[in-house]
């Protein structure tokens, strides 16, 4: 086969520029840290390292949601916790107004206190976070979800609580609606409530009472109402009850303090009822703390002088006093809700961030060259790119007049 010249160049020309081309991409490799430039490098490797990366960018992103959901949840606990502390001061001034030998003006000096207290609180519950939001209107953010009212506050807001994905397979509520913190809680003991009635004239003081027998629990509302026989004295009590039962009741002989059971129900009522005083007992309902606090504002507006008046208020502040007790109890539990949240937060960054690590080493595994082997292929591509141009000049020189000397 007779060689021409322009084949012999042709030859050399192109095996030097794909031993530039391949010696160029190494370098290139090196440069940028990367085995696979383009997908025709490693199809495979290009293909799955187009899911780690996106792997990758959701965790950042969980991540990010993780530390929003964190904030909101800091800024929550930080308004309960203020909360608390405000209805222990309410709750101070309860027990302070509830002593029998403060006289009325006395008394009143709580009412200054108190007035501060709900403003202070309802300020609380209009809070907004950082992005103008209310934090306590469920979905309606842009609703102020609490308004002054003359018996209490009303509510604006829904019942909806605020979510965020903070992990592939969760999501995590980062606020709780005002209705379940400051409206929800169940007034007497839970089960149901005792009541001194308005227009009661004698000293009969009535307890939150408790649940004995669960089975027995029927729903019905009860009214004891107190007679005293003008011959021998005696005080007696009639049940009534709404729905009325089969059976009529009949008077029973009243000892104050000692325990009165009804259908699974016990109270205890101390001091001496008037003849025609009422008590009644009706199943739990959900009471807003604001409505507690104005009724406390409202119950030491009143004259206390005389037993009658002095039992109408130990009454009422009893409970009063229950109610912000349980009140703080749902506070407590949403605190301890919020930290459970902030609890799983801290575990699922750590997860998060075992993942990135572990994505990270994919990839690098992937798409990542080894620096020896790169720097070792280079170096041979170099010596064999020198080598061919120093024989392609070699070959190019020969010629039959070089033999003629």
């Amino acid at each position: 086969m007779r060689i021409s010249t322009s084949m012999i160049y042709d030859m050399g020309s192109g095996k030097i520029a794909d031993l530039q081309a391949a010696m160029l991409k190494t370098q290139q490799q090196i440069s940028t840290n990367r085995r696979v430039l383009t997908p025709a490098d490693d199809p495979i490797a290009a293909a799955s390292a187009i899911g780690i990366n996106q792997a990758i960018s959701m965790n950042e992103q969980f991540a990010t949601n993780r530390q929003n959901a964190k904030g909101a949840l800091a800024q929550e606990e930080s308004i309960l916790q203020s909360m608390t502390l405000l209805l222990q001061s309410v709750k101070d001034a309860v027990v302070g107004a509830g002593n029998a030998s403060m006289s009325d003006d006395q008394r009143r000096l709580y009412l200054a206190q108190l007035n501060s207290n709900y403003d202070e609180l309802l300020g609380l519950a209009n809070t907004r976070n950082a992005n103008g939001e209310y934090i306590f209107a469920g979905f309606s953010t842009t609703t102020q979800p609490f308004s002054k009212t003359a018996t209490g506050a009303t509510y604006a807001g829904d019942q909806g609580q605020r979510m965020l994905q903070v992990a592939s397979d969760r999501q995590l509520a980062t606020s709780d609606s005002g209705t379940r913190i400051f409206e929800s809680t169940l007034t007497g003991n839970g089960r149901f409530t005792t009541s001194a009635g308005a227009g009661n004239t004698g000293g009969g003081v009535i307890g939150i009472g408790s649940v004995v027998d669960t089975t027995q629990l029927n729903g019905s509302t009860y009214t004891l109402t107190f007679s005293i026989d003008p011959v021998t004295e005696e005080t007696t009590y009639l049940v009534t009850e709404v729905p009325a039962p089969g059976t009529p009741a009949t008077p029973q002989p009243f000892v104050s303090g000692e325990p009165i059971v009804i259908n699974g129900m016990q109270v205890v009522i101390d001091g001496n009822p008037a003849d025609g005083d009422t008590f009644g007992i009706a199943p739990s309902t959900a009471q807003s703390i604001f409505t507690t606090i104005a009724d406390l504002i409202g119950a030491l507006g009143e004259p206390m002088t005389g037993e009658a008046n002095q039992a109408r208020l130990t009454n009422s502040l009893a409970a009063i006093n229950n109610h912000i007790d349980r009140t703080l109890d749902t506070v407590s539990s949403v605190r301890s809700s919020i930290g459970s949240r902030l609890n799983e937060i801290d575990n699922l960054d750590s997860v998060g961030s075992d993942l990135a690590i572990q994505y990270a080493d994919t990839l690098k595994t992937l798409i990542e060259i080894d620096p020896i082997e790169a720097y070792s292929l280079f170096t041979q591509q170099q010596y064999t790119l020198e080598a061919a141009q120093q024989s392609f000049i070699k070959i190019t020189g020969l010629s039959l007049f070089n033999l003629l000397k």
